[in-house]
């Protein structure tokens, strides 16, 4: 019988990354578990995004532990977002976010990633430094070229000027891919900010095991509830599987 998710412990905590201080909060299953998810939100997003409440609530009913952490400048994280933003200040983060866990509340504990849109470049940016045992991401661009605003994806990318994207947002992480393993790949075939085709590379250049999940008209925000669904059940899944090697 799985824990039950009512008796889960929520923790909420502050951690440094450089010189800002970042908020996030833990979800612990009742039973003490030595598995935990790392979760990175998207551009614009923070760490009470419904896909990772829906997915720390997934992990706690298997027994794995989940933090979700506001990236500098996001949420209740210090920073000003137009100045601390980038794809190597994310990253940074994220490693500081390890650390936490690795030290101050989980020694030890086995570690997998979860990351959408902007995090899931993070991820894949900082995987080869970390060794996850498994990464998960939702529509990741592999460069900067489809999160910069055209119009059509304004609503994604805000209304921040394009010199701001220009200065801050530039990036290209293939070179980082063909280290990256035990990944799943979720990408929508009518992504309307990142094409599917940077889904599709992605999986080209990581390395086995991987797998790839192409929701027929899904689009960046994973809106259907059936897309949603799939991704919960897919990504339970893999990290049960994954993280229990």
């Amino acid at each position: 019988m799985p824990p039950s998710i009512s008796k889960m412990t929520i923790t909420e905590v502050n951690f440094m990354a450089d010189e800002f201080r970042l908020m996030g909060t833990l979800y612990r299953p009742p039973m003490r578990s030595n598995r935990i998810v790392i979760g990175c939100h998207g551009l614009l997003s923070d760490r009470t995004s419904p896909k990772q409440l829906a997915l720390a609530r997934k992990c706690i009913a298997m027994g794995i532990s989940y933090f979700a952490f506001d990236h500098r400048g996001c949420g209740q994280s210090n920073g000003n977002f137009e100045v601390v933003t980038t794809l190597a200040a994310r990253s940074r983060d994220l490693l500081a976010a390890i650390k936490f866990i690795q030290t101050e509340t989980d020694p030890g504990s086995r570690f997998g990633l979860f990351g959408s849109s902007m995090g899931g470049t993070v991820c894949l940016a900082t995987a080869g430094q970390i060794k996850p045992r498994a990464i998960v991401t939702i529509a990741a661009p592999v460069n900067s070229a489809s999160i910069i605003p055209s119009g059509r994806n304004a609503e994604d990318t805000g209304k921040f000027p394009p010199s701001f994207y220009r200065k801050k947002l530039q990036f290209d992480i293939t070179g980082n891919i063909s280290v990256v393993d035990n990944l799943l790949i979720f990408h929508g075939d009518a992504d309307e900010t990142v094409p599917v085709s940077h889904g599709r590379k992605i999986f080209s250049l990581a390395t086995e095991p991987k797998k790839m999940i192409i929701q027929r008209d899904g689009d960046h925000r994973m809106s259907n509830p059936a897309h949603q669904r799939e991704f919960i059940q897919e990504t339970a899944d893999w990290y049960q599987n994954r993280m229990a090697l």
